[in-house]
């Protein structure tokens, strides 16, 4: 977790060329520009760049008024920003002295070329690299699973499955000498790897336990196998959660002639998942004791701050690293534990004082609770 004045997440998005991210990123900006998102939702989603933003609702307005898809940009990768700005009407009086005060949420799609196809050349090499650098700082990584290609697949899921998990584990083993060119293993990287399937509209029998049990089925090995790479990759290897967390996502229905927007699957978890997940999963890493000095410094350091924002009853925390124990003790631990009716409780609190930051993050943790009822998420019991 990024700490400044905001709360900032990075989450990277991997999948092979057509699994469709474009399609996915437009979606989930589109959806926060509608008036009805706008007029229920606590803020705002601004995208930080004015052009990137105008792009991804002209390409989500072509698919909702003229079922235009948008064009597929092949080996561009981007990073996108996007700001959470709370509506006025927030107590003032709530947000002083916290050390946050907004929500950030920064987006690196990786081209899916990358993991299927060689480089033209050392330009593009270095510009791989590079790429992938950008996005270390993700605590989540969400690798789709192409929904149209399961179907085309159908009765033999497991030539498709091995395939993509086997290009990005290869695609991975190319970059480790440049990612690690002292061979120490990096502390940043994304530790959390959701396997999420798009156009899940394709496969409507399908809920998040079948999809996980046909991943683990098929190609239970080769998640294992993805996994080993990515801990020879990190310091800490067991703080990770590869494969062990699963979504569905649907950015649309597609119909001929007509792309239905307004139908779509698990887009609204994508913020909750990116603001709360790494909160309960590396405080559970902590008391697990699997996170040595570094590694709890540096992942743990927006944990407090958050935990602050939730209970209002945190003072000041004690320092990262000398007083660990103290740092992710029982408090925090209840804190991440927040959940059913004790949840709602605080929700409607925040909501009657106008504490709309401490409203949203715990409308956050209700909004992944709702998706696992709906079996639309599938949460790691480690």
């Amino acid at each position: 977790m990024q700490l400044s004045a905001a709360l900032e997440q990075h989450i990277a998005v991997f999948g092979e060329s057509g699994s469709g991210k474009t399609v996915l990123l437009s979606s989930f900006y589109g959806a926060t520009q509608e008036p009805q998102y706008r007029k229920k939702a606590l803020f705002d989603v601004v995208a930080d760049d004015f052009g990137q933003g105008t792009r991804l609702h002209r390409n989500y307005l072509g698919m909702k008024n003229s079922a235009r898809l948008p064009e597929l940009n092949r080996f561009s990768a981007t990073s996108y920003a996007f700001s959470l700005k709370l509506k006025p009407g927030s107590d003032a009086k709530a947000a002083k002295g916290r050390p946050i005060d907004a929500l950030r949420l920064v987006w690196h799609d990786y081209p899916g070329e990358w993991f299927e196809q060689d480089v033209s050349g050392p330009e593009e090499a270095e510009r791989r690299v590079d790429t992938f650098r950008s996005l270390l700082r993700s605590d989540v990584a969400l690798l789709l699973v192409d929904g149209q290609r399961l179907v085309d697949n159908a009765g033999e899921e497991e030539r498709y499955l091995k395939s993509l998990l086997a290009n990005v584990r290869n695609g991975l083993l190319k970059l480790r000498d440049d990612l690690l060119p002292d061979g120490k293993p990096l502390v940043e990287f994304p530790r959390i790897w959701i396997m999420a399937l798009s156009k899940s509209d394709l496969l409507p029998d399908l809920d998040v336990f079948a999809f996980r049990d046909l991943l683990v089925d098929k190609a239970g090995e080769d998640l294992n196998e993805l996994r080993t790479v990515i801990a020879g990759l990190v310091e800490a290897g067991d703080a990770l959660s590869v494969g062990e967390d699963f979504l569905l996502l649907s950015s649309a229905k597609f119909e001929v002639g007509a792309i239905r927007v307004t139908e779509r699957v698990g887009l609204e978890m994508i913020l909750p998942l990116a603001a709360m997940l790494p909160f309960e999963r590396h405080i559970r890493w902590a008391r697990a004791k699997l996170l040595p000095g570094k590694v709890a410094e540096t992942l743990l350091r927006g944990v407090a701050p958050l935990a602050n924002v939730l209970t209002k009853r945190l003072g000041k925390l004690p320092g990262p690293l000398g007083r660990l124990s103290k740092f992710v003790g029982p408090g925090l631990e209840e804190v991440a534990r927040l959940a059913g009716d004790k949840l709602r409780e605080v929700n409607a609190e925040a909501l009657a004082e106008h504490d709309y930051l401490r409203a949203t993050l715990t409308g956050f943790q209700l909004d992944l609770e709702r998706g696992e009822a709906e079996h639309i998420f599938l949460k790691s019991p480690r």
